[in-house]
């Protein structure tokens, strides 16, 4: 009898590790959903300090410029999550390439992998995360760049990070000018699972707080920084002490901003967004920095005059598509 059921238990054992690595590779082939573009540019990143840390196990999710057709960017709270043992997260960026920014999403995996060479800040400084490393199933915080009480987390170390000031947005022409590197490439192979649940409500949360707008905070969020995600009041939210770079309101509707969108399926190429690369609308900048011809933060009326803000029936086409492979996703995802 006592054989049977250690025989059932190892059969059991074994259907739940096939399970969770089934569920794992699905999630790779859609570890950045579907990809947005569009023809402005994201605001800068905007300065700000680190919440402390709720607790051990929480890793540090920077926040991020997200897209609405309606209001266009608005700022999503770096926040502290509960990371899935032995993962680290690669944040999200933009990418700028044949006239539309597009958004290549984040994603969980034993390693991080290529974001733009985007300098987030603590420990994201654009290449690799300097912040903490697990060792075992136990999570180490890097106190030289992690906000952490000792008094409640005790799994710290030490180690000097060359901190620097860029607040540039996004990759490509006019902005981080990087490619990823052989490893980083090799990275982003590797098994991925999307964001966690927690990670999306937050961001929709996000995206119905008026303060949060770019139109409305002009780059400087009240809530740039959160304890826990969704938590938008109280003591440990952090204001933005600055704006990344000065901010300059778009000349255009977000609804004519709007590129086409198609499938972002696990590229790791700056600007590579499933868009049609070919349609060389002009890009206009948010307080970027500089534009694709590298003048700071502007654009010329010549180059509003060329810029096309009604989309065509391609775009409409790609959109469509877009949005039924959105679908077919989230299905293959809740199987």
């Amino acid at each position: 009898m006592k054989m049977k059921r250690s025989v059932r238990w190892m059969v059991f054992g074994i259907l739940v590790l096939l399970v969770s690595v089934l569920s794992l590779t699905t999630a790779s082939s859609a570890q950045v959903g579907i990809g947005i573009s569009v023809r402005i540019g994201p605001p800068a990143l905007p300065v700000y300090a680190q919440p402390m840390c709720p607790g051990p196990g929480y890793h540090w999710i920077p926040g991020y410029w997200a897209w609405s057709d309606v209001n266009g960017y608005y700022w999503v709270p770096g926040t502290w999550v509960v990371a899935p043992v032995g993962m680290l997260w690669t944040p999200g960026y933009w990418g700028f390439v044949g006239g539309f920014y597009g958004w290549h999403a984040g994603y969980w995996g034993p390693h991080v992998g290529f974001y733009g060479g985007i300098n987030y800040g603590f420990g994201y400084g654009g290449v690799g995360f300097a912040g903490g490393e697990w060792r075992g199933g136990t999570f180490f915080y890097n106190r030289s760049v992690m906000n952490v009480n000792v008094t409640n987390v005790t799994n710290v170390y030490n180690r000097t990070v060359i901190v620097n000031n860029t607040h540039t947005s996004f990759n490509g022409p006019g902005g981080i000018a990087t490619r990823p590197t052989p490893q980083e490439e090799a990275y982003g192979r590797e098994p991925h699972t999307a964001a966690l649940a927690a990670q999306t409500q937050h961001e929709q949360a996000a995206s119905q707080n008026r303060q949060l707008f770019a139109s409305e905070n002009h780059g400087r969020p009240a809530i740039a920084a959160t304890g826990r995600p969704g938590e938008f009041s109280g003591p440990h939210v952090q204001r933005a002490s600055a704006a990344g770079e000065p901010y300059h309101a778009p000349k255009m509707s977000p609804q004519e901003a709007r590129g086409p969108s198609a499938g972002n399926r696990g590229s790791n190429e700056p600007g590579r967004n499933g868009g049609n690369d070919r349609a060389m609308a002009r890009p206009e900048n948010q307080g970027t920095g500089k534009n694709q011809a590298g003048n700071r933060g502007q654009t010329s009326s010549r180059d509003n005059v060329k810029s096309n803000p009604r989309p065509s029936k391609q775009e409409k086409a790609a959109q469509k598509k877009a949005e039924k492979q959105a679908k077919a996703e989230q299905k293959r995802n809740a199987h």
